[in-house]
């Protein structure tokens, strides 16, 4: 993702800040604390024009809602390495994410995030969520109506998300991208789109994506006829579909994919 935001894009290195498991710099590994920092890092001192990308590729979970605040009774969570320690401080809640990456954000700045994790639809609490219509149609739908609690807008930005999966859904890894090495469907089907079609939009993206996770939806390392019976399950009935979600609504067939 470095790469792609750097030649693609034309990011700045020195403006990428990369946390890994494998770094031997105890401050670049993604403990929570570090990942807190580093949201902190992302948009502090900005101004409008500016241009903001989180992407976090690891492992999300669910937690029980303590305010009222989510339609299906859970918040969504990031989990950092240490997040089962019992010095580590646990996971990130979407509440979190929220308040220091979205709320933050005023005119003229703009933020979008790439979650690959489980559950990841709505981690960062944004209002509006772009579903396909039975139709065949994008078209927005208000997650926060008639919730308890703050609506969780932006100080006058936009903010964007594209997630790997629906809250209730699971995401899977694909080798398609960095063979021997695993990355997560939703990485891959993005960069594949982003490459394919320069100057796409958000709607063609968004389905690009998912048709890339229907095609490469078997990659579970089963092999034989239990391996095809699994694919045509999770390709047909209960696929990850990418997500699209934002502080507010905009035409997603004439929008360009910007960042």
């Amino acid at each position: 993702m470095s790469y792609l935001l750097r030649e693609r894009f034309g990011f700045p290195e020195e403006c990428i800040l990369v946390l890994t498991q494998e770094d031997k710099d105890p401050a670049r590994v993604p403990a929570r604390a570090n990942l807190m920092r580093a949201l902190r890092w992302l948009v502090d001192g900005t101004s409008a024009g500016d241009s903001l990308v989180f992407h976090f590729s690891g492992h999300g979970v669910q937690r029980l809602d303590r305010d009222g605040d989510e339609a299906d009774g859970y918040d969504e969570a990031l989990c950092p390495v240490d997040f089962d320690d019992p010095h580590g401080g646990g996971v990130i809640l979407d509440d979190e994410i929220n308040a220091t990456i979205v709320r933050p954000l005023g005119k003229g700045v703009k933020l979008h995030a790439f979650v690959d994790t489980c559950h990841s639809g709505t981690m960062l609490d944004l209002p509006y969520l772009c579903r396909l219509s039975r139709t065949g149609y994008w078209q927005w739908e208000n997650q926060q109506s008639g919730l308890s609690g703050d609506t969780k807008c932006t100080s006058g930005g936009l903010a964007i998300s594209i997630s790997g999966c629906a809250d209730s859904q699971m995401s899977q890894d694909s080798t398609s991208v960095s063979a021997p090495t695993s990355t997560g469907a939703m990485t891959y089907s993005f960069i594949k789109a982003v490459e394919s079609e320069p100057g796409t939009t958000y709607g063609r993206l968004l389905a690009a994506m998912r048709a890339t996770i229907r095609q490469n939806g078997g990659e579970l390392g089963i092999p034989g006829p239990i391996g095809t019976f699994f694919r045509r399950v999770i390709t047909f009935s209960c696929a990850q579909e990418p997500q699209l979600c934002a502080s507010e609504t905009f035409d997603v067939y004439t929008k360009p994919f910007l960042l």
